[in-house]
Order: structure tokens, then C-alpha cells, then sequence
């Protein structure tokens, strides 16, 4: 999603990530979580799995341009090249577990009501 990025957020907090392929105005799931802190007590590992940061789109823009230069003396060498990159800005709305999944589906759910008139 961010390009291999970690980034540490809170709720409210605005971030520019790699360009995302969503509208402005949407909202995201970012459900690839990897430590939470709340004050002193931190929780990593098996602890967030399934822990999810819900994010809105802010708009698309540019980065900065980067220059690369390169130069060899008495050879005529003399390459420039540049890059911008696509960014995204997020806003972090919260975080927290998801709301708990059904565990089975609604056909599993009346085939089972079915069975057992």
C-alpha cells in the first residue's frame, strides 16, 4: 500500500504516502497494522492482527523534483534526468479492531435452519 513504508500515526495526523489509487474524499482501510502504543503499554505481533487504521483521502499532488546529475570530466559526459513522485495525502480518522466478521455465511446460516426443521 505505501510502497514498503512504515509510518507512525495517530488520529488526525496528515501524511503524504505513495499515490493511491483512490477518489479524494473516500476512505481507506490500512489493515496491514504492525505495532500499536497506548502510553506506556505497547502490543506487537500476534497482538494487532486484524487491527485496522481507517483513512481519508485528501487530495493528489507532486513531490519535489530530484535532480540527478552526472558528470565526467574531459569525456563530454554530462546526463541529467529527473523524477517527481505521485504522492498521496492521507488524514487518519482511527484506529481499533474491525467489527467482528459473521461466522458463517447467510446461505451456511439457512441451510442450517433448514437441516434442523
Amino acid at each position: 500500500m505505501s510502497g514498503g513504508k512504515q509510518y507512525r500515526v495517530a488520529p488526525g495526523d496528515r501524511i503524504l504516502v505513495d499515490r493511491v489509487a483512490a477518489d479524494p474524499g473516500t476512505e481507506l482501510k490500512l489493515d496491514r497494522v504492525l505495532m500499536i502504543a497506548d502510553g506506556d503499554a505497547l502490543k506487537v505481533g500476534a497482538e494487532v492482527v486484524g487491527q485496522v487504521v481507517t483513512a481519508k483521502v485528501i487530495r493528489h499532488q507532486r513531490g519535489p523534483k530530484i535532480d540527478v546529475l552526472r558528470y565526467k570530466a574531459k569525456k563530454r559526459v554530462r546526463v541529467h534526468r529527473g523524477a517527481r513522485a505521485d504522492l498521496t495525502a492521507l488524514e487518519i480518522v482511527s484506529f481499533g479492531a474491525p467489527a467482528p466478521k459473521r461466522s458463517r455465511s447467510k446461505k451456511a446460516a439457512d441451510a442450517a435452519v433448514e437441516e434442523t426443521e
